[in-house]
């Protein structure tokens, strides 16, 4: 059975909001999410930067520099590698043409995105939450925020 997940991570793939400002956020997201009886919803609060992908909605990586495609097989690679731990760091040097850049740099067909902090909404009904409905949950943690919609 495949699940479908929406991500909601601040804007700065290094920030974390303190406790109070998590635990607003996600009453806030969970108030949007109260009449969706199938959706579970998830804080997850990493140790270092971790990838936020939108698993097989991904369609396309593209390199900011050279507008070359980037092989699916060097960014899975990436993220298995760094699976467990996160990333120190998102530079990298890409296949492409060998620029040097950073991983929330590149161009993704269907959005990805790097945070310490996410909040998971799993299997909801509505697969998007609107601006109004992030800015809620941005103003609740502190940061603004972006969604990451994802099919595992």
């Amino acid at each position: 059975m495949s699940d479908d997940v929406v991500s909601v991570i601040p804007t700065d793939p290094h920030w974390q909001p303190d406790a109070a400002a998590a635990e607003r956020a996600w009453a806030v997201l969970a108030g949007l999410i109260e009449e969706d009886d199938g959706a579970e919803l998830e804080v997850t609060w990493h140790r270092r930067t971790a990838a936020v992908d939108c698993g097989e909605n991904l369609e396309r990586i593209g390199c900011p520099h050279c507008g070359g495609s980037i092989e699916p097989g060097w960014w899975g690679d990436l993220l298995e590698e760094h699976a467990e731990d996160g990333f120190a760091t998102l530079a990298v040097t890409v296949p492409c043409c060998g620029a040097a850049t950073t991983l929330d740099a590149l161009a993704y067909d269907r959005p990805c995105g790097f945070a310490r902090f996410e909040l998971e909404v799993w299997n909801p009904e509505c697969l998007r939450f609107t601006e109004a409905q992030l800015a809620a949950v941005a103003a609740a943690l502190g940061h603004p925020v972006r969604q990451i919609r994802a099919h595992l």
